[in-house]
């Protein structure tokens, strides 16, 4: 299979691009620079920007299959005006012009990213692909950018993956959560009573992979473990991993005092189960937290 792969230089897009070219699939990634660092050997670099129409859209057009993972990291900084521009113009136009390519030739799959932001703040509720969207900034774009995937679905199978806390060794979010554990300062947020839905990095590029070769695979997909946990014991297994203290909480208000409107991402409370890959027959390899963090910080 000839797969096209935006977003390919990011934390999931190195590590599906380098599963895929084991298996010996053509790996098209594109990139902003003409030769990128970290890209897997036998990956083929395509120069482009995914937000605005280019030459590359012609070596899209040539591919069986597209998945699309662009997008300006939330994370990364204060929720200033500029910045939430950017998180929605990087993945709503970029989809759109990926999607404006498949609806007329070119591939018969694109899985699309997406967010369990889509979900918004739930409390307790328990939530899965047949939930209603929420009406926060984040959630709001998570609808726009799906929408503007379903353009591709005139001709393609279109499968919109909803990921959570991806957890890796090596970037995302999990060396930061751990950092205050080894200096002996870690805990829960607050109270620690919100719910945190997660997915080791291997499960998220096990779910990809799953989406791109399952017919059955189609619309929203949860990219979550099939056990979430509330913050408080995430702190608790860390703690345990690292044989470190997990009892020193952080305010939330230092939290909100220091990011403004994104603490909220921080603190949203997403009780998210992955029940359409548990019904398509998907094994998890961590389907439980902790040994999840044996295999990530040991």
């Amino acid at each position: 299979m000839r797969v096209f792969v935006t977003g390919a230089t990011g934390l999931i897009g190195r590590s599906l691009t380098r599963s895929l070219a084991a298996q010996g699939h053509e790996v098209l990634a594109l990139s902003r620079r003409a030769a990128p660092e970290g890209l897997p050997s036998g990956v083929r670099a395509v120069q482009g920007d995914p937000a605005r129409p280019g030459p590359w859209q012609e070596a899209l057009a040539t591919c069986d299959a597209c998945v699309n993972l662009a997008g300006e990291p939330v994370a990364s900084g204060r929720f200033t005006p500029e910045r939430k521009r950017a998180i929605r113009d990087s993945r709503v136009e970029a989809t759109g012009n990926v999607a404006a390519v498949i609806a007329e030739r070119g591939p018969s799959v694109l899985v699309n990213g997406s967010a369990i932001g889509f979900y918004g703040s739930r409390g307790d509720e328990v939530l899965d692909e047949s939930s209603a969207p929420g009406d926060d900034f984040l959630a709001r774009v998570c609808v726009e950018w799906e929408a503007a995937a379903e353009v591709a679905a005139v001709r393609a199978r279109v499968v919109k993956l909803r990921t959570g806390i991806v957890l890796a060794r090596e970037g995302g979010a999990l060396p930061k959560l751990a950092l205050p554990f080894r200096l002996l300062a870690g805990g829960p947020v607050g109270d620690g009573a919100f719910w945190q839905s997660w997915i080791h990095l291997d499960d998220q590029v096990g779910l990809l992979e799953l989406a791109l070769a399952d017919g059955r695979a189609r619309g929203p997909l949860d990219a979550t473990s099939p056990e979430p946990v509330r913050n408080r014991d995430l702190a608790r297994a860390i703690g345990r991993v690292l044989r470190r203290p997990s009892r020193l909480p952080t305010p939330a208000f230092v939290l909100r005092a220091a990011l403004g409107e994104m603490a909220e991402v921080v603190l949203s409370s997403q009780r998210v189960l992955p029940v359409k890959a548990l019904a398509l027959g998907y094994h998890f390899r961590f389907p439980a937290l902790e040994p999840a963090l044996r295999d990530l910080l040991l």
